[in-house]
């Protein structure tokens, strides 16, 4: 019988994680490249700020600000306290930040969002643009969205999260229905305290939690 080639399964955020590491080396030009790609990947493991520059105003690079969870935050303080909002006010306040437009008008795309946009549903395209993956966008939009400082974490209400999962992973396509279902049910039987917060200790140090 011929022999059938090992399939290689390319994950689908692979490139994209590329091309943040590559533009974040070429911005921030550091001295020894192996000790910087140590650091930067262990950042974002760990969804910490990562060791890059913002990208200098200079011929040959952007001009743009670099998207960041505070400059988020900073959106956030001035546009959450509506639930819905214009696209034109959110273009200027996000031309007034001097971000990028690409930027925009692909988290406008893959959301599907039109002149009034659910500002939920921006926020979290936002920080998936610097998360990745699905986890990782979780913990930053907690981390954004926190307004609870007693306990030290940053810690969201149940029903918030429940949305932001939900949205974002019908935007991926590949997080199947079952398995969101599956997922909150557990957090919410297993995990959730009569406070209905949550953190993100729940999902990212919880074997049991499978967000992808």
């Amino acid at each position: 019988m011929p022999q059938v080639e090992n399939q290689v399964l390319i994950p689908s955020e692979l490139p994209e994680i590329l091309r943040q590491f590559t533009a974040g080396a070429i911005t921030t030009q550091p001295s020894d490249l192996l000790e910087w790609s140590c650091t930067y990947f262990n950042a974002l493991k760990n969804g910490e700020p990562l060791p890059i520059k913002p990208y200098p105003e200079t011929v040959g690079f952007s001009k743009w600000a670099v998207l960041t969870p505070e400059i988020i935050r900073k959106l956030h303080q001035k546009l959450g306290g509506s639930m819905t909002i214009q696209a034109t006010e959110l273009i200027e306040l996000w031309k007034s930040m001097n971000l990028p437009p690409d930027l925009y008008r692909n988290i406008m795309t893959v959301g599907n969002l039109s002149d009034e946009i659910e500002w939920l549903k921006f926020l979290a395209l936002s920080c998936n643009a610097i998360g990745v993956t699905m986890a990782k966008t979780l913990k930053i939009a907690c981390e954004v969205l926190s307004s609870d400082h007693e306990s030290g974490l940053p810690r969201i209400p149940f029903t918030t999260f429940q949305f932001l999962y939900t949205f974002l992973a019908d935007v991926d396509g590949e997080v199947s229905e079952s398995q969101v279902n599956q997922m909150l049910i557990y957090l919410q039987q297993e995990i959730i305290g009569p406070d209905g917060l949550i953190s993100p200790n729940n999902f990212m140090n919880n074997p049991r939690v499978f967000l992808e």
